[in-house]
């Protein structure tokens, strides 16, 4: 026997490999931590040895491991901690998941809940810190709205972090305000920072824990890479890169993890980290910023004015120069950026951009991005393709937002091009898919499902059918598009031989069942680097 045995086998029925767009039977061998060979039982034969521990499954649907292209992962853990407030559908019914949250932990110093919507309460009212007082007096409250782009919190918070009638507004922040200019208890944008500083001052061992209870959680939803990106300043003392890499260093990681700090003029920085994080776990990707906010709260930036509010159109983060800048700067070292850009303005603006570095430093392969792509100009939908971008989008986000309150925002002509995902896909422009956990679920399938059927916030209405796209197109944005992206092509995102062994096992083949019925599919294994780090599964038998 020439080769050396595999380690282990998976085999099924149904192996989605990515390299064409209907799964067929195949068995997969894996050899430390590549897969060594994708073929028939018999082409397979050869690599079983007396040690090859062989998995056999039936009609389970075998694929790459799934890789998300956009989250914010201590962040995200800290939410898994926290109060889930998207069920509430009244300002009531959010304060009484809070108070019983609130009494479940009564060692916590901070309460920190997320994901409320007025868009989906009774009164369709901002709420107001004097209710979180009535339950919470004594204890601060930090509650993010389910864009993540404003908070809502107690008089307790706001003295903790010294906001006043007298405060002032930071840049691209605004302290809500009552009638007689007192703080309301609504913090948008950057004006959240103040708050988040006192609230995540976590020691290492609680860090510790929480990335844990990430890593556990990705695991059994058969996510084996992530896109760890830049939220906001406060956040920064959460980004813990140390953390990570001592998780690597005593072979703990069971994620891939590429971060992407902020782009932000300081390159010595962001080439330091780029020398230091260079493994095939963990790696500096690139740089991301924000360009603008979220349609919900007016803070998205629009070519033209909204259309329930005519004397705005939203700002950007950061002037537009300063934007341009930055990012031809660090074009020119080689970085790969990503914007946060939801209006159509903000779209044309980070386009603009990487067309300016283009042009100034010439065509490379950069593969910058645009994250969410959410209120498109049709004029600047062919030029993802034209200029390398990818599209870097979470198909679940247009289902989070009441669809009433985010049509009234843009008005009837911008809503034609609201998440343009197929129309985007078909310019031939790289598709890449996440989650952006904490603001919605880590499970890709929900993501997944949503980009297959299109069905609105009601749960029963279809937006745009015409922006629907295939299975198979969904699966491949989530794992070839996101490797792509990541400049990994190479090493992730379909089974084939030499690719890196990132794996998962569904408990159902997604090709055969009602579109309606693919978030209910459940991981059955987890392959991470040619290990399983999650099996739900008896499936397992040695030959």
């Amino acid at each position: 026997m020439s080769q050396q045995s595999a380690d282990m086998v998976l085999s099924s029925n149904a192996v989605f490999t990515g390299l064409s767009n209907q799964p067929e039977p195949a068995s997969i061998a894996i050899k430390d931590n590549k897969i060594v060979a994708v073929g028939s039982d018999e082409e397979i034969k050869p690599y079983i040895g007396e040690n090859t521990k062989i998995h056999q499954f039936h009609d389970e649907l075998i694929m790459p491991g799934f890789h998300d292209f956009h989250l914010h992962l201590m962040d995200g853990a800290v939410t898994m901690n926290s109060a889930d407030l998207f069920p509430a559908r009244s300002e009531e019914e959010a304060l009484e998941i809070i108070r019983e949250f609130a009494e479940s932990r009564p060692e916590a110093p901070w309460i920190i809940g997320s994901t409320w919507d007025a868009g989906y309460w009774d009164t369709q009212e901002l709420p107001t810190r004097h209710s979180l007082d009535r339950i919470l007096p004594d204890r601060p409250a930090l509650l993010y709205h389910a864009e993540g782009h404003y908070v809502w919190v107690n008089s307790k918070a706001l003295e903790i972090a010294n906001i006043t009638r007298h405060t002032e507004n930071p840049p691209y922040g605004i302290i809500g305000r009552d009638e007689n200019g007192e703080p309301n208890g609504i913090l948008y944008e950057k004006a959240m920072d103040a708050v988040i500083r006192h609230a995540y001052d976590f020691t290492k061992e609680q860090k510790r824990e929480l990335f844990k209870d990430f890593s556990t959680h990705a695991a059994s939803l058969g996510i084996t890479s992530v896109h760890d990106l830049f939220a906001t300043e406060s956040m920064e003392m959460l980004y813990d890169y140390e953390l990570f890499k001592e998780f690597e260093d005593k072979e703990e990681l069971t994620t891939r993890i590429h971060v992407w700090p902020a782009l932000n003029g300081d390159l010595e920085r962001a080439k330091k980290l780029r020398d230091t994080y260079q493994s095939d776990k963990l790696r500096m990707s690139g740089l991301k910023q924000f360009i603008d906010g979220v349609i919900t709260a007016r803070t998205a930036y629009l070519l033209e004015p909204y259309a329930d509010q005519p004397e705005t159109r939203g700002e950007t983060s950061f002037p537009a120069d300063t934007i341009k800048k930055w990012v031809v700067d660090a074009d020119k070292e080689g970085f790969s950026i990503r914007f946060h850009a939801i209006g159509d303005g903000a779209i044309r603006l980070a386009l603009d951009a990487y067309e300016e570095a283009q042009k100034t430093n010439g065509k490379r392969d950069s593969r910058h991005s645009v994250e969410h792509v959410e209120v498109i100009h049709p004029d600047d939908i062919s030029r993802f393709k034209e200029l390398g971008v990818t599209v870097s989008m979470q198909p679940d986000h247009f289902a989070m937002s009441e669809r009433g309150v985010y049509t009234d925002r843009i008005g009837p002509e911008r809503e034609k091009y609201v998440f343009p995902i197929h129309t985007l896909q078909e310019t031939g422009a790289n598709l890449a898919f996440g989650t952006d956990f904490p603001i919605d679920v880590l499970d890709p399938l929900v993501q997944i499902h949503r980009a297959v059927t299109r069905i609105d916030s009601s749960g029963k209405e279809v937006w745009h059918p015409h922006e629907r796209i295939t299975l198979a197109d969904a699966l491949k944005a989530y794992t070839a598009g996101s490797a792509y992206g990541a400049f990994r092509e190479q090493e992730l995102g379909t089974l084939e031989e030499g690719k890196l062994a990132d794996i998962v096992v569904l408990d159902r083949n997604l090709f055969e069942i009602p579109a309606e019925e693919i978030p209910d599919a459940k991981v059955q294994l987890t392959v991470f680097d040619g290990k399983i780090i999650f099996s739900n599964t008896g499936a397992e038998k040695k030959k």
